[in-house]
């Protein structure tokens, strides 16, 4: 590394986390007791700095799931339930966001989640425009530009020159006629942080509905859904909540439900008790079947079989999750951003994620003729690359050790 060695970048990088720590009027104190490599599996020598494309499991989801795979490879008298586990995970979730319970719905995914709001909105039949940017989640926009064809007027906002998405943009766009606002809290190309209270604010004054796409913020950075006036919101699991692929959460404001975001899905999930009337057993009534609707999120968004396995997963990520707390999570994580944005812009990379950001993305250009794909590789760097592209997502197991690494493969 020429004339600076591996021991002094590290000190000076150690020297400047403790400075911005204690220059910062937003940001808690760095917290005490990270990193927490201990608590997942990461073998000895691979830096894993790509947790916005998948977050590793800790040990305890692991263990939760092989107890649950032993269970289903070897059955027992009982019946397998997983409704406690159900209700503990929900239960987390809306401690984690401050919800309620019943204000949240299993999904597979986030797109899940998107396609229920604006199906349940009755969009494109219903009239009216639909607002977005273009640093939302592509799959969520794919959508949107699909139900043009369909008689949807969508209105996007494109981000300025430092990759951010301004409240002025939005503003132009908004007006009495618009029946949703559609955002990412977190853009996942760039780490944006959109101000979601102003956007709930502006959106609200000309009675429009806010829906975000938290995946990238939940279990990262704070969110709380009644400080931010958000009236549905969704994501996986399997990224900063450190669940696995196929279950995630649909939050829908207690008095929009079945109210304003109507149910457009129907399956055993809809009622609670569903009778029949025509078995030889069966208690008399008016065959063949007896049911009524359920209330709350569950009953008028979920349709099916839930994902048991990501559901184990859940129960033991979640309270882990909230055991560290996403502000301390945060705060630990600040310094290291600071350090790689630092470094790596003075070595040819460009940032485009926007100065003063706190959420877990760093992203970077660079010329085409730079190798990063192949030293990264070589150095055992696991980090989102692309056509002259690079995210890093640091978490609760990296450290400045790790940051010096990805400096030097680069370098």
């Amino acid at each position: 590394m020429g004339e600076i060695s591996r021991r002094d970048m590290l000190a000076g990088m150690t020297g400047l986390a403790a400075t911005l720590s204690a220059g910062s009027a937003t940001l808690p104190a760095i917290a005490p007791g990270f990193p927490h490599k201990s608590d997942f599996l990461i073998p000895d020598g691979l830096v894993y700095i790509n947790s916005a494309y998948t977050h590793p499991m800790p040990k305890a989801g692991v263990e939760a799931l092989r107890a649950y795979a032993l269970s289903r490879a070897t059955p027992t008298a009982d019946l397998f339930d997983t409704s406690s586990a159900v209700t503990r995970v929900k239960a987390e979730f809306a401690a984690l966001i401050n919800a309620l319970p019943d204000e949240l719905a299993f999904i597979p995914n986030t797109s899940t989640g998107e396609n229920l709001v604006v199906r349940g909105l009755g969009l494109p039949g219903s009239g009216g425009n639909v607002v977005t940017d273009a640093l939302h989640f592509d799959g969520a926009i794919l959508h949107l530009q699909a139900l043009q064809s369909q008689g949807l007027e969508l209105r996007m906002a494109m981000p300025t020159a430092d990759g951010r998405i301004e409240l002025a943009d939005l503003d132009r766009l908004i007006d009495r006629n618009t029946r949703l606002v559609e955002v990412s809290s977190v853009a996942m190309y760039n780490g944006f942080e959109h101000d979601l209270k102003a956007v709930c604010d502006l959106a609200h004054s000309r009675g429009a509905h806010v829906y975000a796409d938290v995946i990238q913020g939940v279990g990262a950075v704070p969110f709380d859904v009644r400080a931010s006036g958000v009236d549905f919101a969704a994501a996986g699991s399997f990224k900063w909540l450190m669940g696995d692929f196929g279950l995630g959460f649909l939050y829908v404001r207690a008095d929009l439900i079945d109210r304003v975001l109507k149910r457009t899905t129907f399956g055993y999930h809809s009622s609670p008790d569903i009778v029949t009337h025509f078995l030889p057993s069966d208690a008399p009534g008016a065959p063949p079947f007896a049911w009524e609707f359920g209330t709350g999120a569950s009953a008028t968004y979920e349709v099916g079989s839930r994902a048991a396995a990501a559901l184990m997963a859940l129960d033991a990520s979640l309270p882990y999750l909230r055991r560290l707390g996403v502000e301390r999570i945060q705060s630990w994580r600040q310094p290291l951003l600071q350090s790689l944005r630092t470094e790596l812009g003075q070595r040819g990379f460009t940032p485009v994620t926007p100065a003063g950001t706190t959420s877990p993305i760093l992203a970077f250009t660079f010329p085409a003729e730079r190798p990063v794909a192949e030293r990264l590789k070589r150095a055992r760097i696991n980090a989102r690359v692309g056509d002259r592209y690079i995210r890093l997502s640091p978490s609760v197991f990296n450290d400045q050790a790790d940051v010096v690494r990805v400096i030097e493969a680069l370098t």
